[in-house]
């Protein structure tokens, strides 16, 4: 028996007159699962996720949340979403606590949510804040609401739209825990974010998103597996004269005694290449290789091809 998708895009698209922002996007996102959306600015992602959130339809394809579409089925699918923006929208008038005790309202839930909204303050060290005015607390403060109002309602489904961006390390290092924490429980991440060392450190399944195509969606192995290349970081006794022709295609970088080389995996031998300095007279103090990381493969899939003469 199959599990349902927590999130199905179906043949999706988005067009403004002449512009096509979305073109024809289809993928699932299984129940549980910490899931990527990239790419660069421009690709789509936040249409995507407007369209997820129902503030804005598409014109054509549909997307539904634990089997509800946004659309036809609005209210099932946005009590099981939520949603924290990149912008910082909030109404200023209100305290932390209204304002979390509000949004509860709007999904149906009284009172009994109290001890929830409790642990998201505290969690988020947002309890010393409790009673300020939005319009008192920093950016930094702010932020840490906009994820708590997302969560009020414990939805199945969390969508975060640039989470980090602008804050400082110890918010980072507070939200990356709890969302860990939600993720454990069970809940499903969708994180859009450009610090893609987060997206390889915390994403299990990532797409990636080009000019409003999909252009990838794997697991996270497979999409580094796809870059053929990795570095081999050597640092020299001294500065080398000359380097063999052969070899000097291969050179990355060369600053001083720090020489960097780009190999491929399968077809250049690092005993090769060290016998080949060897011969030339050239002495290592170090060296260690770097296997590609996310940005690497990110911006082999996503650079523009080069322009011929």
């Amino acid at each position: 028996m199959s599990t349902m998708s927590a999130v199905n895009i179906c043949q999706v698209h988005k067009r403004y007159h002449t512009l096509s922002a979305l073109k024809g996007i289809n993928f699932e996102i299984p129940q549980g699962d910490f899931f990527g959306l990239l790419g660069p600015n421009g690709a789509g992602k936040s249409t995507l996720i407007n369209i997820l959130a129902g503030l804005i339809h598409a014109t054509e394809g549909t997307i539904s949340v634990m089997g509800h579409d946004v659309r036809t089925q609005w209210r099932q699918a946005r009590s099981l979403l939520g949603v924290v923006p990149q912008e910082l929208v909030v109404d200023l008038f209100f305290t932390v606590k209204e304002l979390l005790t509000l949004q509860s309202g709007y999904f149906g839930i009284g009172p009994e949510n109290k001890p929830w909204l409790e642990e998201l303050l505290e969690t988020l060290n947002l309890s010393d804040q409790a009673d300020t005015l939005m319009m008192n607390l920093s950016g930094g403060m702010k932020r840490r609401v906009l994820i708590a109002q997302a969560l009020v309602h414990k939805p199945a489904v969390v969508v975060l739209d640039e989470p980090t961006a602008g804050i400082d390390v110890e918010l980072r290092k507070v939200l990356w825990s709890f969302i860990n924490r939600l993720h454990q429980s069970g809940h499903t991440i969708i994180l859009t974010t450009h610090y893609l060392e987060e997206a390889e450190a915390l994403c299990e399944t990532m797409a990636i998103l080009n000019h409003g195509e999909l252009i990838a969606l794997e697991s996270k192995t497979a999409l580094l597996a796809r870059h053929p290349y990795r570095r081999l970081r050597l640092t020299l006794t001294e500065s080398p004269p000359a380097l063999p022709s052969w070899l000097q295609e291969k050179v990355q970088s060369l600053q001083g005694r720090e020489l960097v080389l780009r190999l491929h995996r399968h077809e250049d031998q690092i005993g090769v290449i060290l016998e080949a300095l060897r011969s030339a007279q050239i002495k290592l103090v170090d060296l260690h290789t770097e296997e590609p990381g996310l940005e690497e493969v990110f911006m082999s899939l996503t650079r523009p091809p080069p322009i011929l003469p």
